[in-house]
């Protein structure tokens, strides 16, 4: 009986391990002999398996690599309570999203800061030297570079500008240009009060793939080198414009919108500048307002989707849109409450509460349009300081005054002034026509179809 029995658990011993080994014999293959039974030395073989037999080897083997495996479990966890030296896997280290602008952020911060501050906004004078020699001869003056100059340096030399326009947005040429008093432009900036900023995008050009009619942005290819260059000029922030129409445009326009966006910020604040984006959505077309509004949010929330991706620190970014309002050949027309109400529910949809300020493009509206529709978005509550960046919409009066002659600078500055005032108001949502001294100027339309600048 007892020879029966040790032959029949000798036979089933067998059995199982064979059968064992078939199940679990990919598990064996994985490692090498040394590294399986290593940890199993200084385990003894099971009563059973004591003088086993060659035949018996493979279930020794099965058995010795778990209890090799149990062994080292045990090692492992009496190792952890010797100390932090002992610990298999290092500690995770916490994300930063600041990383790839960490020497710039504190000034960074400070500069959104000065931006957004109550009742202030930005001038955009930062149209090309033909654009802005267009503008020159529309009043008779010439387009060169000392006409431009005196033009420009009559902006930034408006007295208490700085008061309602924290930045000036400026073109290559007036950041590194010097005013008639011999001055850096950018030394007269700063002594106003205006913080300097700069266009860096190099122009819109067809896009290939896309529908018939379709733009995209260049200037990604060197823009590396162009932003520390500006930085170093005395440049604190910068602006990229790209452009979507309303109908019939493709998906390859929005997302090439938000890819060239999201890199040009990117890169801004990898050299301490910080990036204003501007997405407009283009005026022209038929489109009804309910039409731009879901164009608005389409392209809104690719791009910042995109910024997302590219690491792209919102709380140093601005925005600067259009404002969602029926298309200019489309016959309608809405009132501020109406374009106030459907900017502020497409914004309130897709753009982070993290951004600080929204800085309205003018688009072609009048002077006072620009402002009445300002007030009205202020007056309902959200998250942002919801302000101007406004190029026609500020200057028209002013140029005009201006007409390109000395003696009439100091009127010209008056205008610009009283415009930047009314603007500041309306960023507090204290603007009444009713009782502005406007000019007849400034309820003249300056939409133009294809604008480009």
């Amino acid at each position: 009986m007892t020879v029966g029995s040790k032959m029949s658990g000798a036979v089933l011993t067998a059995g199982v391990c064979v059968a064992s080994q078939a199940f679990l014999a990919p598990v064996s293959r994985q490692a090498p002999r040394s590294t399986q039974f290593a940890e199993a030395a200084d385990v003894p073989r099971p009563q059973g398996l004591q003088g086993a037999s060659t035949q018996n080897a493979a279930c020794w083997g099965l058995w010795g690599t778990a209890a090799g495996i149990g062994s080292l479990a045990l090692r492992t966890q009496r190792a952890a309570k010797k100390g932090p030296r002992m610990q298999l896997q290092a500690e995770p280290r916490p994300f930063d999203g600041w990383a790839h602008c960490a020497q710039y952020k504190d000034e960074m911060l400070e500069t959104v800061k000065a931006l957004t501050m109550p009742g202030k906004g930005l001038l955009a004078m930062d149209e090309s030297n033909g654009t802005c020699g267009l503008r020159l001869q529309s009043v008779g003056v010439e387009n060169t570079e000392e006409n431009r100059q005196k033009w420009r340096q009559t902006l930034l030399g408006t007295k208490d500008l700085g008061k309602y326009c924290g930045g000036a947005i400026l073109f290559t040429e007036t950041l590194y240009q010097k005013t008639t008093d011999g001055k850096s432009m950018v030394e007269l900036a700063k002594e106003n009060g205006i913080v300097p900023g700069i266009k860096v995008d190099t122009g819109l050009v067809d896009l290939v793939g896309g529908k018939d009619g379709e733009k995209w942005c260049r200037g990604l290819d060197d823009l590396k080198e162009r932003t520390e260059d500006y930085y170093k000029a005395g440049a604190r922030f910068a602006k990229w414009r790209t452009t979507v129409r309303v109908r019939d445009h493709s998906k390859l326009a929005v997302l090439e919108a938000a890819h060239g966006l999201a890199r040009y910020a990117n890169i801004c604040q990898s050299s301490g500048l910080v990036p204003i984006i501007e997405p407009e959505i283009l005026l022209d077309g038929e489109h009804s307002i309910e039409e731009c509004a879901e164009t608005f949010e389409e392209t809104w929330s690719e791009v910042f989707k995109a910024c997302a991706d590219f690491g792209v620190q919102l709380e140093a970014v601005l925005l600067k849109p259009s404002m969602v309002t029926p298309g200019a050949q489309s016959g309608e027309s809405a009132d501020p409450a109406t374009v106030a109400s459907h900017t502020l529910r497409c914004l309130k949809r897709v753009v982070p509460p993290a951004v600080p300020g929204i800085m309205f493009l003018s688009g072609g509206q009048s002077e006072i349009e620009a402002t009445v529709n300002l007030n009205a978005m202020n007056l309902q509550p959200n998250p942002w300081h919801i302000s101007f960046s406004y190029a026609r919409a500020l200057q028209n009066t002013t140029l005009k005054t201006y007409a390109g002659k000395d003696e009439n600078v100091v009127a010209a500055q008056a205008k610009l002034l009283i415009r930047a005032m009314a603007n500041s108001k309306a960023q507090k949502g204290l603007y009444d026509p009713a009782t502005a001294d406007e000019d007849a100027t400034a309820a003249e339309g300056m939409y133009v179809k294809d604008y480009a600048y």
